[in-house]
C-alpha cells in the first residue's frame, strides 16, 4: 500500500511517500529555519504562509521523486493534530482537495503518533508493545504503545516541554534559535558537574515531568553572574543543564519501564536527538539486557516519511476521515481522530 503524506504542523512543509509503514519511497522537507531564526522562534503567520507557498512544490516533488502519479497512490495521509493552527489547516485542506479530487481516502494522524512511528521505518524488527519517551520542543510524555493504534500516556510534563527549557536556555546563553541543538553541541565540551542544578520532581505523580523551574534556574544563575561581573562558562552550564534534564527524563522512563515489566525503549521526538539522551537510554537499557530504539537523525524531526508510517497502520484500524476533517491544536495521543 503507498500512502503520500504531507506534514505541516509546525515550520517544515513536508511530503512523503510511504509503502506499507516501512519503506520510503521518497521524501522531501522545506525548512522555514533560517527565517525564524531572526525572531529568535517560530512566529506562527509566518509559518502558515511559508506553508501556502510552499505545499503545492513540495507534494510535487515527492510524487516526481517516487517517479509516481496520484493515480498510482492507494491513500492520502495528513497530520491534522496538535501543532499550529495556521500551520496543521494548511496541510489539512491541501490533503481534503487532493481527496476530494482523486476519490483517494483520507487517512488523519496525531502528529506524537508519527513521531513514535519514525522508529518503525528505521527499525523493521520493531512491534509494539513498548515504552516511548516522546520528547519535543512542545511534548515531554511517556506513552506505553499497546499496539500500533492504542496507546496511554502515563507521565507528563506539566509544565515546559524538555525541548522549551532547552531552547530557552540556550537563547539566555546567546545561542540562535533553535537552540538545543546548539546547546547540546556545547555540552560535549562541557563539565556537566560544574553547575549545580535542581532535580525537579512531581509530588504524587512518580513519571511526571517539571522543567520550568530548571530552566528558571539557569536563566536566573546567568542574570546573576551578569550582574555580579562574573563570567559564566558556557560548554560547563550547557553540559550541567543538559544533565539535569536529561537525569529527569532518564530517571522517570526507566522507572516506569521497571515497575510496568516493559523492556523495550524507544525514543521518539526531536529531542530525540540529543546526544546524551541516546546514550545514557543505551546505557541503561544494557545494563539491564533491554532492547532500545531510537530514530536516525533525519527523521527526529518533523517529516512526512514518519506520517506515512503511521498513517499506513491507522488505516488497517479504520481510521479514516471525511471532508468534515478539521485541524486540532491540541489533541491526546490517547483520542481516536473523531473524539475531543
Amino acid at each position: 500500500m503507498r500512502i503520500l503524506a504531507i506534514e505541516s504542523s509546525c515550520d517544515e512543509t513536508a511530503a512523503a511517500v510511504i509503502e506499507d509503514g516501512r519503506k520510503i519511497i521518497s521524501s522531501i522537507i522545506a525548512t522555514q529555519v533560517d527565517e525564524h531564526k531572526l525572531y529568535g522562534g517560530v512566529v506562527p503567520e509566518i509559518a502558515s504562509r511559508r506553508h501556502c507557498e510552499a505545499i503545492n512544490g513540495v507534494v510535487a516533488e515527492t510524487l516526481e521523486r517516487a517517479n509516481m502519479k496520484l493515480t498510482e497512490l492507494d491513500a492520502l495521509a495528513v497530520t491534522y493534530a496538535p501543532g499550529l493552527i495556521g500551520a496543521l489547516l494548511v496541510g489539512v485542506n491541501f490533503a481534503k482537495g487532493l481527496s476530494l479530487s482523486t476519490g483517494l481516502p483520507l487517512i488523519p494522524v496525531h502528529h506524537l503518533r508519527s513521531h513514535i512511528a519514525a522508529n518503525y521505518l528505521a527499525h523493521p524488527e520493531l512491534e509494539p508493545p513498548f515504552l516511548c519517551l516522546v520528547v519535543s520542543g512542545g511534548h515531554s510524555h511517556i506513552v506505553e504503545v499497546k499496539s500500533y493504534t492504542e496507546m496511554k500516556v502515563i507521565g507528563r510534563t506539566r509544565d515546559d516541554a524538555a525541548g522549551e527549557a532547552f531552547d530557552k536556555a540556550a537563547r539566555t546563553m546567546g545561542m540562535s534559535y533553535p537552540g538545543g541543538i546548539h546547546l547540546d553541541k556545547a555540552a560535549e565540551y562541557g563539565n556537566e558537574e560544574r553547575y549545580k542544578l535542581p532535580q525537579p520532581k512531581v509530588s504524587g505523580s512518580e513519571y511526571d515531568f517539571s522543567f520550568s523551574g530548571l530552566k528558571t534556574a539557569v536563566i536566573n544563575l546567568i542574570h546573576n553572574a551578569k550582574q555580579k561581573g562574573e563570567e559564566i562558562n558556557v560548554n560547563d552550564l550547557s553540559a550541567s543543564f543538559r544533565k539535569a534534564v536529561v537525569d529527569s527524563l532518564i530517571n522517570n522512563f526507566i522507572r516506569a519501564a521497571e515497575n510496568m515489566g516493559y523492556n523495550k525503549l524507544i525514543l521518539a521526538g526531536g529531542v530525540s536527538a540529543n546526544s546524551l539522551l541516546r546514550r545514557r537510554t543505551s546505557e541503561e537499557a544494557e545494563k539491564r539486557g533491554w532492547k532500545c530504539y531510537y530514530p536516525p537523525l533525519e527523521l527526529c524531526g518533523d517529516n512526512g516519511a514518519m506520517v506515512g508510517s503511521q498513517a499506513y497502520y491507522e488505516y488497517m484500524a479504520g481510521n479514516i476521515a471525511d471532508m468534515s476533517l478539521n485541524a486540532a491544536a491540541t489533541k491526546n495521543i490517547e483520542a481516536a481522530f473523531n473524539t475531543l
